[in-house]
């Protein structure tokens, strides 16, 4: 097994702050080996982002603001922390799949600077579903709600190191795409995804024994459906770009937090 060289880590550490949120990390290289380092290490950024958001929830729960403007809060800080950009990747990636235009046209119509129906439509259910979703898990309690923004953010980022595995084409030859696709070596993608499985699991275990599978299976449904989402991008365009990846985080953050408050 190949080591990984600490300068190549703390490069990856700044690459994955500096892309996905905007927390101040300078960015001083910008190869293939860093952007490896860096989308392995993306759930470190999720965390970041995760616990951001589940303080802002559970500060206004605990000033005595009720469970859905908590639930704004959380979702509004995910938002502020990565200027949107995860959202606003899905709105372009819903335009392009709603398109029903070739590939090269669809893609096209992402780079837009504005944001078709499709777009509209998409962004505004999925914020109703994050925020509904989270306003149930902060009526359990503000321990809940936090728990469920954090879950949220590092399996989003999560989705990412799996998006970035090998075999996985870009798009574009240029852009942020073109940079990560296809640096992670599937085995270590997985075993991302398995770790931070088991830390929601751990994290859900904090509520009871039957909480512990219940976020582990919630982590499981968003990151399955950010893979179906990743492939339907892959048919459709022929390979991933920064807004695809806006589009999976979001996706399976929705996904895990919806699956969250189910059973």
């Amino acid at each position: 097994m190949r080591r990984v060289n600490p300068s190549t880590a703390l490069h990856g550490v700044r690459f994955a702050f500096g892309t996905l949120t905007v927390f101040p990390a300078r960015i001083t290289r910008w190869d293939r080996a860093t952007a490896r380092a860096g989308m392995t290490l993306a759930p470190l950024a999720g965390l970041a982002v995760g616990l951001c958001a589940a303080a802002a929830g559970a500060g206004l729960r605990a000033l005595g603001a009720g469970a859905l403007l908590a639930a704004v809060g959380s979702v509004a800080a995910p938002a502020l922390l990565t200027r949107g950009l995860h959202l606003d990747g899905l709105a372009d990636v819903a335009d392009g799949l709603g398109s029903a235009k070739p590939a090269e046209e669809a893609l096209r119509i992402m780079k837009r600077s504005d944001i078709g129906p499709f777009g509209v439509v998409t962004l505004l259910f999925c914020l109703l579903a994050q925020i509904a979703a989270l306003s149930r898990l902060f009526e359990d309690g503000w321990a809940r709600g936090a728990a469920g923004a954090v879950v949220a953010a590092l399996t989003a980022r999560t989705a990412l190191t799996l998006a970035s595995r090998r075999g996985v084409a870009a798009a574009r030859p240029d852009g942020l795409g073109a940079v990560v696709a296809g640096t992670v070596a599937g085995w270590r993608a997985l075993a991302v995804a398995a770790l931070v499985t088991a830390v929601c699991a751990g994290a859900g275990g904090l509520f009871g024994p039957w909480s512990a599978p219940h976020f582990a299976l919630a982590a499981v449904a968003g990151l399955g459906a950010a893979e179906v989402l990743l492939r339907r991008c892959l048919r459709r365009f022929g390979g991933v770009t920064g807004d695809v990846f806006g589009a999976v985080a979001e996706g399976c953050a929705t996904v895990t937090l919806v699956a969250l408050t189910l059973g």
